[in-house]
């Protein structure tokens, strides 16, 4: 999967300080279809890559109501992982759509949910049995 930021010097550095806690540790780099560089995160058993939007393709901002993306989570270890990520997020001045919480969706599922730099929303999710 690759994300579309609106700038890869202020996005790049949010997800690989964001991700490294949880697995996160490579990185490279490849040329794109338009010859732009894209940054590839490597992760337990995928990655993710982000790159620069054009800038005629730059809006308003992101709707994720919209065709697209709703939202993105990432697995973690436990619940103190997701604890500490969230405390990091509040120390980089974040915005958090809620704090830390058990949710319904399945037994002890607990995560953070919360926006990057450019309003995608994300979360950090925990998981008993499901955890990477």
């Amino acid at each position: 999967m690759d994300l579309v930021v609106r700038s890869v010097e202020r996005s790049l550095p949010f997800y690989r300080d964001l991700l490294g806690p949880l697995g996160w540790h490579g990185i490279s780099e490849v040329e794109g279809e338009r010859g732009e560089t894209i940054w590839y995160l490597s992760g337990p058993g995928t990655s993710i890559g982000i790159r620069a939007a054009q800038p005629s393709q730059i809006g308003p901002g992101y709707d994720r109501y919209s065709v697209g993306l709703h939202h993105l989570a990432f697995d973690a270890q436990s619940r103190s992982v997701v604890d500490e990520r969230a405390e990091w997020l509040r120390g980089h001045d974040a915005q958090l759509e809620s704090e830390p919480q058990e949710y319904g969706y399945t037994p002890g599922y607990y995560a953070v949910f919360f926006f990057d730099p450019d309003g995608l929303k994300l979360e950090i999710v925990h998981v008993p049995g499901h955890a990477a």
